[in-house]
């Protein structure tokens, strides 16, 4: 990526976040733009750092054998009354309501309703179970006190995975391999995480969850004495909503039974709020090689502009510095700033095929 194309111009950094300041980093650069508190546009580093982030997902739930399907997320008011959440979330204000002359809509803050509905009519025998659905996209809910910038927001991105099972034992098999992919996706992504078990299942209901933690500092959650973030979070629903929305397959007797379900999530933009959070140091930003969507950050005096933009042309995977007008110290320090793992720097006083290529940590 040419910097030039990007319409980026370098900033002057005031203090940092002491909490966040690698999203305060991004924000103060425009890599991350808030129109409201809790709403934020994402540039092109941070936006193909998350999609680096669903594709790790796709491949371990592809391994698993997941459908990956696309749900809406403006769902009207009747899909929530069969399940009975609609009054509940209205009167916590966790839904954002859409009003029109034809009805009222929610903006889907989760989507237990929307995947049964659609189960409804393509699950109809016990010869097409197990089987888990998933969905990588926006999720809303209005929440009073949005904190961290990308951490908790009223519009973010998640991933939800749903299953569907003929009973009580089959939904274990695929809640254990499911957890099991978890770990696999957070081992690939490179953040360390402790499965807790949660006696409470909360709004989303069911009899066991776990809460997938990752200790940090600036966590809002407890556990074992030290602060830790919640990253994802896997139930057992039982029957709970193929019961209240009243929806069955038919078993092998021919005979009407309530599905067994299982519903996983990762907030994924959450996600990469921690990852950019682990990879600052001394206002300098490096991403882990694996979700990185730039190997190479490459800065050159005018003098070897030739040379560098034929590094550029064999590492097409890079940000080259190439704004005019700008000085080489600037292009220096703002290599610090986009997350490259490497920086690669043509100076004036090295000729040919010479160069330096460092860590970005500077």
């Amino acid at each position: 990526m040419k910097l030039s194309s990007t319409a980026y111009e370098s900033v002057r950094i005031t203090k940092l976040d002491e909490m966040f300041p690698a999203q305060d980093l991004l924000l103060q650069t425009g890599q991350i733009v808030q129109y409201a508190s809790g709403i934020f546009a994402y540039n092109n580093v941070p936006l193909r750092v998350m999609e680096n982030i669903k594709k790790i997902i796709r491949d371990v739930f592809d391994e698993a054998g997941l459908v990956e399907v696309s749900l809406p997320v403006l769902q009207p008011e009747s899909l929530w009354q069969e399940s009975g959440r609609w009054d509940k979330y209205i009167a916590d204000g966790t839904m954002l309501v859409v009003k029109t002359d034809k009805g009222n809509y929610g903006l889907a803050p989760t989507a237990e309703e929307a995947i049964v509905a659609l189960a409804k009519g393509r699950v109809k025998s016990y010869k097409s179970l197990p089987v888990t659905f998933y969905q990588i996209g926006d999720k809303y809910r209005n929440e009073i006190r949005n904190r961290g910038y990308l951490m908790r927001g009223k519009q973010f991105v998640m991933l939800d995975a749903y299953s569907f099972d003929t009973d009580k034992k089959g939904l274990q098999k695929t809640y254990d391999k499911l957890r099991t992919a978890y770990i696999e996706i957070f081992k690939r992504i490179g953040i360390a995480v402790t499965p807790v078990v949660q006696k409470d299942t909360g709004e989303i209901g069911g009899d066991t969850s776990e809460e997938f933690m990752h200790f940090h500092p600036a966590g809002e959650d407890i556990v074992d004495g030290k602060k830790c973030i919640e990253l994802g979070h896997i139930f057992q629903l039982g029957t709970k909503y193929s019961k209240s929305m009243n929806v069955t397959f038919q078993n092998a007797n021919d005979k009407p039974e309530h599905f067994h379900m299982g519903c996983y999530g990762i907030g994924v933009s959450r996600l990469l709020a921690v990852i950019y959070e682990n990879s600052i140091k001394d206002g300098v930003i490096s991403l882990p090689e694996s979700i990185a969507p730039y190997k190479y950050h490459i800065v050159y005096s005018e003098e070897r502009k030739s040379d560098a933009m034929k590094f550029y042309a064999k590492n097409p995977n890079s940000i080259i510095d190439d704004r005019l007008n700008v000085s080489f110290g600037v292009k220096i320090k703002d290599a610090g700033i986009f997350g490259t793992p490497y920086t690669v720097i043509f100076g004036k006083k090295s000729e040919g095929d010479n160069y330096e290529i460092q860590p970005t940590r500077i």
